[in-house]
C-alpha cells in the first residue's frame, strides 16, 4: 500500500514573490477596502489604524524591515524545498483554494478534487495581466513560470480519494480539466510547483476548498475530517508510492493577527485543534480563511504521529493599520 512520508505547510502570498521594496504598493488597495476583517469583524483602514495605534506597525513597514523579512521568508522556502527533495516523494496531495481564478459567480464548489492527467499552468496574456489588481501582476512569476508549464496530475489517486470521500459522506466536485475560462491552476498550487518543487513538478492531486466566498465555505471541523478521509484513501491505495500532503496558504491576512497565528501554530505543534474551533468560524474570513487549507494536513499529521517543525513565522506588515500577510513555514516528518 502507499505510504505518507511527509507533510508540508507554506504560505503562498504575493509578497513572497514581490521585490520587498515594492511591498508598499498594495497599501492603496488596503486603504480603499471597506471590509478589512480582523477578529471576526470588518473595519475600514482608518478604524484599524486607530484601533491598533499602540502597536506602532508603521515601524515595521519600512524598506529595511521588508528586506530582512523577505530574506527570512525566502530562506524558509528554500528549507522546505530541501526537505521535500530529501523525502523522495512520488506523488503529492496539495490542499489549496481558488480566488476566482478558475471558478466564477456562476459556480462556487465547496470542495473539489482535480483528477485530470495534466494540470495547465500557463502564463497569463497581456490583457489578463493588466486586469489584475495593482501590485499583484509583479508576483505572477512566483506561481507561473514565464514560459508556462503543464504539470502531471494523478487520476488514479484522485479517483481513489474521491471514492473514499464519498464513502465518508463528503459531497465532492470532480474536475477532470480546468474550466474553459482559465489556462492555469490557482496560484495556491502553482506556488508549490515553482517554489517547493522548483519547477520539477511531480504528479499531484490538487484539492480545492472554497475558503473565501459565502455562503458555502467548509467549516474548520469539516476540513479536519476531510484530511482524515484522504489519509484513509492513501493508506488503502494499492501502490508503493511515497506520498506527501501539502498545505498552501495563510497565515493571517489581509490584516495580520499575531495572536491568532500563534494560537494556530501552537495547535499545530501541540497537535490539538480544539482551541481553533473555540474561536469560531467568523475568525476564518477573508485571507485568514486560508488557514483551513492547513487544517487537513496538520490534523492528518497529528493522527499519523509525525513530528512538526516550525521552520519560521514571519509577520510581514505593510502599513500602520497592520495590513499585510503573516507567513508560516512548517514541515512534518515521521
Amino acid at each position: 500500500m502507499a505510504e505518507i512520508v511527509l507533510g508540508l505547510g507554506s504560505s503562498h502570498g504575493p509578497m513572497l514573490s514581490t521585490p520587498p521594496e515594492q511591498w508598499g504598493v498594495r497599501v492603496a488597495a488596503d486603504r480603499a477596502n471597506p471590509e478589512l476583517w480582523y477578529r471576526g469583524a470588518p473595519h475600514t483602514f482608518d478604524e484599524l489604524a486607530g484601533l491598533r495605534a499602540a502597536e506602532r506597525y508603521a515601524d515595521q513597514a519600512t524598506p529595511a524591515v521588508w528586506r530582512d523579512k523577505h530574506a527570512a521568508c525566502r530562506a524558509a522556502l528554500d528549507e522546505l524545498a530541501d526537505v521535500f527533495a530529501e523525502a523522495r516523494v512520488d506523488v503529492a496531495v496539495i490542499f489549496g483554494n481558488d480566488q476566482a481564478e478558475i471558478f466564477g459567480d456562476d459556480l462556487v464548489p465547496a470542495l473539489s478534487v482535480y483528477r485530470g492527467a495534466q494540470i495547465p499552468n500557463l502564463f497569463p496574456d497581456e490583457d489578463a495581466l493588466k486586469a489584475l489588481p495593482v501590485g499583484i501582476e509583479v508576483s505572477v512569476p512566483g506561481h507561473v513560470p514565464p514560459q508556462g508549464a503543464v504539470n502531471p496530475g494523478h487520476p488514479d489517486l484522485a479517483t481513489h480519494i474521491v471514492e473514499r470521500a464519498v464513502a465518508d459522506e463528503f459531497d465532492v466536485t470532480v474536475l477532470n480539466e480546468l474550466p474553459k475560462r482559465s489556462s492555469h491552476i490557482p496560484h495556491a498550487f502553482g506556488f508549490i510547483y515553482r517554489q517547493i518543487m522548483k519547477d520539477a513538478a511531480i504528479p499531484s492531486v490538487p484539492v480545492l476548498f472554497n475558503t473565501f466566498y459565502p455562503p458555502n465555505q467548509p467549516t474548520l471541523r469539516r476540513c479536519h475530517e476531510f484530511g482524515r478521509s484522504v489519509v484513509r484513501a492513501v493508506e488503502s491505495w494499492e501502490s508503493d508510492a511515497r506520498v506527501a500532503l501539502i498545505a498552501s496558504g495563510g497565515l493571517s491576512h489581509y490584516v495580520i493577527d499575531e495572536d491568532l497565528d500563534r494560537t494556530f501554530l501552537d495547535a499545530v505543534t501541540d497537535q490539538s485543534f480544539a482551541p481553533l474551533e473555540k474561536l469560531g468560524e467568523e475568525f476564518f474570513t477573508s485571507g485568514t480563511s486560508e488557514l483551513k487549507n492547513w487544517v487537513p494536513v496538520a490534523g492528518a499529521m497529528a493522527d499519523l504521529g509525525f513530528t512538526p517543525t516550525v521552520v519560521d513565522y514571519v509577520p510581514c506588515y505593510r502599513s500602520e493599520a497592520g495590513t499585510g500577510i503573516s507567513m508560516g513555514f512548517v514541515h512534518w516528518r515521521p
